[in-house]
């Protein structure tokens, strides 16, 4: 156990000279004052209101909606950043305790989730008072707020946000335990989801590149600036594994960085285009954050390089480079606060359509079979996951090979095919026309719920992870393969992993979602569509990876069971298919009517046809897991009957004798 004064320091670690912290202190200094300074003049114009015809709220409005949002905004990435640090960057103790370094990371976490929820409450009411253009005090009586609140989206994201964040803040105070920060630490990155999904980036066309390219900024950048954060508190109680810290954040820093400048062209590029970048604010507003983001990364590499090498100056090297990078992302957090209250160029485009608002994009032609193979707008999210796992997974096929090892060339097939359904599924034409008429929307569903997670548990990715990562050495923090134990083996896989849940789960959606009203609210919102698709994905990956038995799960079911499970998803996948087809009103008809299509299909025979995909195209997949089931059962059988016939060889033997 590593102490925090200086007498725990190691052989060889000197104390930083004074100077150095003064030049640190400086730079966070000015940092912290570019951010202030850009977001009190960006939030004294009044742009945005002329825009959306609103009058102006008044200063303490506008003042209060943007210093919140600077809190809301650090607060979240201190916890972020602190939960990181505490799950992968410190070594946990015996029975799955976190170490003193990862609690003292963890408490910060927690104290800063207070002032992010804190935030949150407080920018639910500012905010609220802000979008409908009247001061914070006419706003505060119970029937105003609360009519402002049923009408405004983002308000509703910024309470959302608050109580996800108290949570967390309770969380941190009771957790102890490794697996537990795990979890909490996901549930950080998604509580700073909810304000961006619902901002400028969702409106207009191409808002669906525009909300996932924001929601991969958001998280980029808070990630890096909270880890940054707490590998300088780290380093300054001179914490345990400094090595080890610094390698983990030089390549956490680097990815945060290319994260961000990709994500950050690319929402640009649909919020304003290129050649207005010179003639407006917003432009002007983007091309600082570029500078910056530059700036930061020309600072950043040389020093990162001195730290990871050169032993004797590492700890003032790491308070060094600390101070310059908060500094630079402290200013480019600023800019971004100001982005928020000035209107892009694409704001209210009247020549919008009504297939632009809802799914972002234009779709003049009938979708023949050609056009679904060679129409492709690539899912940011899905799209990227699927390429990132097939390069992922041959990675590790190559490793093993190297090694000399062996591994199945079906088992790769079949992983490569599930990726390629995904990708499909989410980037061709039947990913771009799923949103606009009922049948292929059913191939989509069955590509990403059935097809694609039976050919992706096939390849059996924990195995090839477990044969192919190496383990962390002693003394170090878990790498990649204790953080994938950590997941498999937890308590919440083998709940979510028993055969009926997972049954539930993956059928249950059915009836829960299409014969219901959930449906049609889910498809006018792009943030919605995309939590339904990840959900198809995951509960049909889990449905087959608890039934299929494959690869290592955190519990083994009994082939009979197996099979029972199997068969009763059969059923109940054709009941769900007659249940369809034997609606008299379309599904989400006026969700399909609104859309204003330039092609006609009858929504019922889309919805026929759908139905029939569904329910035909479902079973295929669980004969597949029948044909795997009785395979495996018939070996089984052979393994027991050669078993008993040894046993009587031997017992014959001992006779002999």
């Amino acid at each position: 156990m590593s102490g925090s004064a200086p007498s725990s320091r190691r052989e060889g670690e000197e104390a930083a000279p004074s100077a150095p912290g003064l030049i640190r202190w400086g730079l966070l200094g000015t940092g912290t004052t570019v951010a202030l300074t850009v977001v009190l003049v960006l939030a004294a114009g009044s742009g945005v209101y002329a825009v959306l015809g609103y009058p102006d709220p008044g200063a303490l409005t506008k003042l209060g909606v943007n210093l919140l949002r600077l809190v809301f905004d650090l607060a979240g990435a201190v916890c972020l950043g602190g939960l990181v640090f505490a799950a992968f960057f410190t070594v946990p103790q015996r029975g799955g305790m976190i170490s003193p370094d990862g609690y003292a990371a963890l408490r910060s976490a927690g104290t800063a989730a207070w002032f992010w929820g804190g935030a949150g409450l407080l920018l639910t009411v500012f905010d609220a008072a802000d979008s409908a253009g009247q001061s914070v005090t006419d706003s505060l009586t119970p029937g105003a707020l609360l009519g402002l609140l049923d009408a405004l989206d983002v308000p509703k994201a910024w309470l959302l946000s608050a109580l996800l964040a108290l949570v967390l803040a309770l969380a941190c105070r009771s957790t102890l335990r490794w697996r537990t920060t795990l979890g909490l630490t996901v549930l950080a990155g998604l509580t700073l989801l909810p304000p961006v999904l619902v901002g400028h980036s969702a409106s207009n066309g191409g808002h669906d590149f525009a909300s996932d390219s924001m929601a991969f900024h958001v998280v980029a950048a808070a990630l890096w600036l909270g880890v940054l954060f707490a590998v300088l508190t780290h380093a300054r109680r001179w914490g345990a594994n400094p090595e080890t810290v610094a390698r983990r954040y030089r390549k956490l820093a680097a990815t945060c960085w290319g994260v961000l400048a990709v994500s950050g062209v690319i929402g640009s590029l649909i919020l304003v285009p290129a050649r207005m970048w010179l003639s407006t604010q917003y432009g002007a507003l983007v091309l600082g954050k570029i500078g910056l983001l530059l700036l930061v990364g020309l600072v950043s590499v040389p020093l990162r390089r001195r730290i990871t090498r050169s032993a004797r100056d590492r700890h003032r090297g790491m308070l060094r480079l600390a101070g310059a990078e908060v500094a630079l992302l402290l200013a480019t957090v600023g800019i971004s606060m100001g982005m928020a209250h000035v209107p892009p160029p694409n704001l209210l485009d009247r020549n919008a359509t009504a297939m632009d608002l809802l799914i972002g994009y234009d779709l003049p032609e009938f979708p023949s079979f050609l056009r679904l193979v060679t129409h492709w707008r690539f899912d940011l999210l899905l799209g990227t996951a699927a390429v990132v796992l097939a390069m992922s997974y041959l990675a590790g096929v190559r490793r093993l090979r190297n090694h000399g090892q062996h591994w199945p060339v079906g088992r790769t097939v079949s992983w490569l095919a599930g990726c390629l359904a995904l990708l499909v599924a989410s980037s061709s034409g039947v990913g771009s026309y799923a949103p606009a008429t009922f049948g292929v929307h059913m191939t989509a569903h069955l590509l990403l719920n059935m097809l694609g997670p039976a050919l992706l548990v096939l390849g059996t990715p924990v195995n090839l992870c477990l044969r192919a990562l190496p383990r962390a050495r002693r003394g170090e923090p878990y790498g990649p393969r204790e953080w994938l134990l950590g997941i498999v083996d937890s308590p919440v896989s083998r709940w979510l992993s028993h055969p009926v849940l997972a049954s539930l789960l993956l059928v249950g959606s059915l009836y829960a979602l299409y014969p219901t009203g959930l449906f049609q609210l889910i498809m006018q919102e792009h943030w919605a569509h995309t939590i339904m698709n990840v959900y198809f994905l995951g509960s049909g990956y889990l449905w087959f990876w608890a039934v299929l038995g494959l690869d290592r799960t955190p519990r083994r079911v009994p082939q009979l069971a197996r099979l029972g499970v199997t068969l009763g998803m059969m059923p109940a996948l054709a009941f769900f298919g007659v249940l369809v087809l034997s609606m008299s009103e379309p599904i989400a008809g006026n969700y399909y009517s609104t859309l204003d299509l330039p092609w006609s299909v009858d929504p019922m025979t889309a919805q026929q046809a759908g139905a029939l995909i569904g329910w035909l195209g479902g079973e295929i997949p669980l004969l597949l897991v029948l044909v795997v089931l009785l395979r495996q059962w018939q070996r089984e059988e052979g393994d027991d009957d050669d078993a008993d016939y040894r046993g009587m060889l031997a017992r014959l033997e001992s006779t002999r004798t």
